[in-house]
């Protein structure tokens, strides 16, 4: 027993620099990202949530149902709809790690939809990740709410 412990000693000092050197989570740059994927959604700028959304997004909507990518951004740039800006309550961020996070807020969205008025109150929470540098959201959950 005294062996295998010994063994592992140069190890586990090994880990322990890389550990200690690990970056810290950045909450303001993820923050930063949020605002701006909540800008191209409300702006309906295809263009941008194509770079924002990664390729395997999961998008549960409001409903329940899972759908992707390209449902999502289709729900944010059809041309019969307009976005007023939103207001966030109750924002919070989670950061789990140096590269990935939760940001989540309850809302209500108002605008219109082929020529009528709608609005919807809901809470959402959008998972984001940083591969290369670049923020990308990765997994989008919308609950609505009465």
């Amino acid at each position: 027993m005294r062996f295998s412990i010994l063994a592992l000693a140069p190890m586990l000092a090994a880990a322990t620099p890389l550990a200690a050197a690990a970056p810290d989570p950045d909450p303001q740059a993820l923050i930063a990202f949020a605002d701006a994927f909540d800008q191209g959604q409300l702006a309906r700028d295809g263009a941008a949530l194509e770079t924002m959304v990664d390729p395997g997004l999961v998008f549960i909507d409001g409903s329940g149902k899972r759908q992707g990518k390209q449902a999502f951004i289709a729900g944010w740039t059809a041309p019969e709809d307009s976005f007023d800006p939103i207001v966030l309550q109750d924002r919070l961020v989670v950061m789990l790690g140096p590269d990935a996070g939760v940001v989540s807020a309850e809302t209500t969205l108002r605008g219109t939809s082929a020529g009528k008025p709608f609005a919807s109150h809901f809470r959402y929470a959008d998972t984001f990740r940083r591969e290369g540098g670049k923020w990308r959201a990765v997994q989008i959950q919308v609950t609505r709410m009465p």
